[in-house]
């Protein structure tokens, strides 16, 4: 049986458990929602800059109440990295809305591919990527632009689905292995 002072450090145990469990809990949830790039308007220079959040600072603040934030880096250090940081009022109001997966997301959505005309749904970040058509009719990748661009790269590119990103890449890498055929327009051959 156990003593007195086992169960009340039993009992301890459990609701130091049970405290650790719920502030936790919260510390990750703001971790997970405070990490990644973002794109911010700079208020000094009204220009776009990739931002990241120290999201473990946030994340350690959290049970003490709202999290704090402060920026971890920013496009413009080192020269500026004495600035107010005013820019984080953008992220406190929509911590999402400024991610860069985000915005490329919410861009991607209803548009249609500029090959094959398909309109984008749910893209799969982690292994098909979309692409872009250049001005230009180049193929770029996202990873060709730095956080910062994207604004820019959105307003003068057309979307581009991983499927054809694929086949239009082999076909400019390698138009010696490629057999054009022209669209069949009439109706189908019979099968006499």
């Amino acid at each position: 049986m156990p003593t007195p002072f086992q169960l009340v450090l039993g009992v301890a145990a459990l609701v130091g458990l049970g405290v650790l469990f719920v502030f936790g809990r919260r510390a990750v949830g703001t971790w997970l929602k405070y990490r990644g790039t973002r794109v911010v308007e700079c208020p000094e220079n009204h220009e776009i800059v990739a931002v990241e959040v120290d999201a473990p600072h946030a994340a350690w603040s959290t049970p003490q109440g709202r999290p704090h934030l402060r920026l971890e880096d920013c496009t413009r250090w080192p020269e500026k990295a004495g600035c107010g940081q005013a820019c984080l009022s953008q992220i406190e109001a929509s911590p999402e809305g400024c991610r860069v997966r985000a915005v490329l997301t919410d861009w991607y959505a209803g548009k249609a591919c500029a090959f094959c005309g398909r309109v984008f749904d749910e893209i799969h970040w982690h292994d098909h990527r979309p692409a872009l058509l250049a001005p230009d009719g180049s193929l770029a990748t996202w990873r060709s632009f730095a956080p910062e661009q994207v604004m820019d790269v959105l307003a003068s590119h057309k979307p581009v689905c991983w499927d054809c990103h694929l086949a239009e890449s082999f076909r400019r890498d390698h138009p010696e292995l490629v057999t054009e055929r022209p669209p069949h327009t009439g109706p189908p051959p019979s099968m006499a």
